[in-house]
């Protein structure tokens, strides 16, 4: 099994309700939720910003964690109509690492299957993915180019005008009850 770092938008219908959609639907899966973020759209396609957080989860294969979050989308009426378009819902898998028990270091499964490449090809370049993961798990690493790099240090690479691009909101997302 795997620890999963997922990460999810909307800036369609009830933004909110569609991350909180993903937590419940993980329910004990769930490590933890991110603060909540608006973010400036990604992409050529002119739209309303995205709400975005990020979700750490365990307990399924790499594979599996991308069937549920296609099946998360369709739970949302995504439709795919237009590339970097508006969405009720984008679920996007940027990592996986294999659970390890307290004497093992968890290493970072790659992918470079056409269907699910890991880690995510742009998750290093996107504001809105890794300044949320930075708020959640601030020792978090993502393997860039087949090298470990710390989410902190590629923040610090984006651009200020980035990064000010990504607004932490009020709103929260509630996790399972312990």
């Amino acid at each position: 099994m795997t620890r999963a770092v997922l990460s999810i938008g909307s800036n369609l219908g009830d933004r909110l309700a569609h991350l909180q959609l993903v937590v419940d639907a993980l329910g004990a899966d769930v490590i933890g939720v991110s603060p909540v973020y608006q973010t400036a759209p990604w992409g050529p396609v002119p739209q309303s910003d995205y709400l975005n957080a990020v979700v750490i989860a365990q307990g399924r294969e790499p594979r599996e964690w991308l069937e549920v979050a296609h099946g998360l989308e369709q739970s949302a009426q995504r439709v795919r109509a237009e590339r970097w378009g508006p969405r009720t819902l984008d679920v996007d898998v940027i990592s996986c690492r294999q659970d390890v028990d307290d004497t093992a270091v968890a290493s970072e499964i790659l992918s470079e299957d056409v269907e699910l490449t890991l880690p995510h090809p742009r998750a290093h370049e996107r504001a809105f993915v890794l300044v949320p993961w930075l708020a959640l798990d601030p020792e978090a690493a993502l393997t860039v180019e087949g090298r470990l790099r710390p989410v902190a240090e590629l923040v610090a690479g984006l651009s200020e005008a980035e990064r000010a691009d990504v607004r932490r909101v009020d709103d929260t997302l509630t996790g399972p009850a312990a």
